[in-house]
């Protein structure tokens, strides 16, 4: 049988294969073994900065986790302090991980900003087999 390929849902986007799944953020390996995988998150604060108001030395953890565990299992992971008095940012995290045929690594933002931010349009996740 051929590969199954999908049409992208907008410009820019492509997927090949069966293992994501955009609706829930999941890329589930098809076969047992080693992946890349590669995030590029652009995150901006929902509210307005007030005046004077900075960061104030928060920082902001971005995980690919294996099965939603972090702490359980092996994860990649980069972590940026928001010195920045920006309202817009990009952070990224790419890494190798190993993992069983059915098992699912996803993207999780750990915020201590202390205020609501958002991902923002033309944020990236991928997966890619490097072998078995």
């Amino acid at each position: 049988s051929s590969p199954s390929l999908s049409q992208p849902e907008r410009e820019g986007m492509f997927h090949r294969g069966p293992g994501l799944n955009l609706t829930s953020g999941q890329y589930t390996a098809p076969i047992a073994g080693y992946y890349t995988f590669s995030t590029t998150l652009h995150i901006a604060r929902r509210e307005p900065r007030r005046k004077g108001q900075g960061w104030r030395q928060s920082r902001l953890r971005v995980l690919i986790c294996v099965q939603s565990r972090c702490q359980h299992n092996s994860h990649l992971e980069s972590v940026s302090r928001l010195e920045s008095s920006s309202d817009l940012f990009t952070i990224s995290v790419t890494g190798t991980l190993y993992l069983q045929a059915g098992q699912y690594a996803s993207v999780f933002v750990d915020n201590t900003a202390g205020s609501p931010l958002t991902v923002r349009s033309g944020s990236d996740f991928s997966a890619v087999l490097l072998g078995v």
